[in-house]
């Protein structure tokens, strides 16, 4: 039989409050959770996303300009951030910094000595975190190549080869960008060369070869959970930097814009958090762009 008076009574009132401690932890780890698996929320997690990344042209001179049908009907299907600014110029630092989170000590757009930095940045954060990373370079001349030039190809717009942490096999030519567009890797950038991505021709070059070469990515997105991303590396140099970017795909919220001040580092630390991996310089301190996702 169970015991009575004062050391039942205690007894009875030591496991009341141990349960009560004991409901309270787990109340406060069950909402810890709640918080973690919310802020996780935040961002989708696309099964594939690309990035393509155009040349020296400011916001106006894109949206709604109708030397860029397909860009902006991108933008009306799918999103819009209207105050999305790039880093600096020239245009090479700016690839660092979407790439790894700063410029890494590059201030112009001369070639580099490949595996220069360990720094880290999307592509190594992505294989260390078990994903999948590549690119896609137009008329570079073969798999891995890391010549300075060749062509309308050029190194400077191709940050992967800086670092020693990333392979240089996962950088491939254009010809390699695939059909099937269920075996693209996780995440992938895709680099048009120095024509087709405005530099030296014209906004309407480079709106076409997109249309042409990643329009059929682009539908398959749509309902296939994948994402794309049009962005550039900086402006005409008289808009104070501020770029077009819009993103289009099934986890984008279509016809949505967001007016919130967005660099580089916003989107690396978004592309970041959509893959849990960890943050690269100064992604680490910028938030996730919000607001343009689908629920």
């Amino acid at each position: 039989m169970p015991k009575s008076g004062r050391s039942g009574r205690t007894v009875t009132a030591l496991t009341t409050v141990m349960g009560l401690a004991a409901a309270s932890i787990g109340l406060w780890a069950g909402l810890g959770g709640a918080t973690t698996a919310h802020a996780a929320s935040t961002v989708p997690t696309p099964d594939h996303v690309i990035v393509v990344v155009f040349e020296n042209h400011a916001y106006s001179q894109v949206i709604g300009s109708s030397s860029a049908p397909y860009i902006n009907s991108l933008k009306t299907g799918g999103a819009s951030l209207t105050a999305s600014y790039a880093e600096t110029h020239p245009s090479q630092p700016n690839y660092y910094a979407l790439f790894s989170g700063g410029t890494q000590g590059i201030t112009d757009d001369s070639c580099i000595t490949p595996g220069f930095s360990s720094a880290a940045n999307l592509g190594s954060e992505l294989i260390a975190a078990g994903k999948t990373w590549g690119s896609y370079n137009e008329t570079l001349p073969s798999q891995g190549s890391t010549t300075c030039s060749s062509g309308n190809y050029a190194q400077k717009h191709n940050p992967w080869f800086g670092f020693s942490n990333v392979p240089t096999s996962s950088a491939q030519t254009f010809a390699q960008f695939p059909t099937d567009y269920t075996t693209l890797p996780q995440v992938s950038f895709v680099v048009p060369n120095l024509c087709s991505d405005m530099h030296d021709c014209s906004v309407a070059t480079g709106d076409t070869w997109l249309q042409t070469n990643l329009s059929a990515y682009a539908t398959w997105a749509k309902t296939h959970n994948s994402l794309l991303v049009v962005t550039f590396d900086e402006d005409n140099r008289l808009n104070s930097n501020r770029i077009p970017t819009v993103l289009y795909g099934q986890p984008v919220t279509a016809g949505s814009t967001s007016s919130t001040t967005y660099s580089h580092y916003n989107l690396l630390r978004t592309l970041e958090d959509m893959y849990g991996t960890t943050h690269a310089g100064n992604a680490a301190s910028a938030s996730d762009i919000t607001g343009i996702w689908a629920s």
